[in-house]
């Protein structure tokens, strides 16, 4: 069969990585960015022919954006087979500085607002068709708010809590929804933490683990397997020793740091 994928934020990390996994495994790509031009040169370098993978610039967001891209997907590939909301910003903030605020606004808007806005325009044509995976890449980080990520924690645990909600909706339809939560992976995103990574892995090996929990229809997972005992630790964690374990850890960068 030949199926089809929709990827946002596919011109860098693990966007990119799934996508090329996805080829790999036989796929169709649609893949969704802001550098297009950057993404349609990658998968030419790759070899993956013209026929196999259509590039769509798109910012997620900018809702009109994000939804134009999806319904030009439709007209020209079809109804994809699998949509991955991976698209995200991750920034430290400061609530006590002013400007941080709408730093926070921007953060939700992309890793919240946005992951619903690649979902929107693929939910009634994939129930009313009786199939799909809508797949929500959130984080680890998702679990419990930590000193300096207040913005990325909280977009990431609404991602993860809207998931649970429209899986909830589309039961019974055909439609499944998957819950990813990465741990630490090796992107432009995580170079410049300057606070301990364990169980850091390559986008290639997540991606690579994700193409078979979406196969293998997982409501929820978190990769790599051992952030997964650290996120159940994590939710069972009394506050007290929660705060005295993140003590004086380095923050989140804040822009302009």
């Amino acid at each position: 069969m030949d199926r089809l994928v929709f990827i946002t934020g596919a011109s860098s990390g693990i966007g990119q990585a799934l996508a090329w996994r996805y080829h790999q495994a036989g796929w169709r790509l649609a893949l969704a960015a802001r550098r297009a031009a950057e993404t349609a040169q990658w998968a030419r370098q790759q070899g993956i022919p013209p026929e196999r993978c259509a590039v769509y610039e798109a910012d997620v967001a900018a809702t009109d954006s994000i939804v134009a891209a999806a319904r030009d997907c439709i007209a020209r590939q079809g109804l994809p087979d699998a949509v991955i909301a991976n698209a995200g910003i991750s920034v430290g903030m400061d609530t006590a500085v002013r400007e941080d605020l709408d730093v926070m606004a921007r953060v939700l808007a992309t890793n919240t607002v946005g992951l619903a806005a690649t979902f929107h325009p693929f939910v009634a044509p994939m129930a009313r068709r009786g199939s799909g995976a809508l797949v929500g890449i959130a984080s680890v980080a998702g679990i419990r708010g930590l000193p300096g990520h207040g913005a990325y924690c909280a977009s990431k645990a609404a991602a993860i809590s809207y998931c649970e909600s429209l899986r909830g909706e589309l039961r019974g339809t055909g439609v499944k929804v998957v819950t990813i939560c990465p741990g630490y992976v090796a992107t432009p995103l995580t170079a410049r933490n300057r606070f301990p990574m364990p169980f850091l892995m390559t986008a290639e090996a997540f991606a690579d683990r994700a193409l078979r929990a979406v196969e293998a229809g997982a409501s929820y997972r978190v990769i790599p397997w051992q952030m997964g005992i650290v996120a159940t630790l994590l939710r069972v964690l009394p506050n007290a020793l929660l705060d005295r374990a993140f003590a004086g850890q380095p923050r989140k960068r804040r822009v302009g740091e």
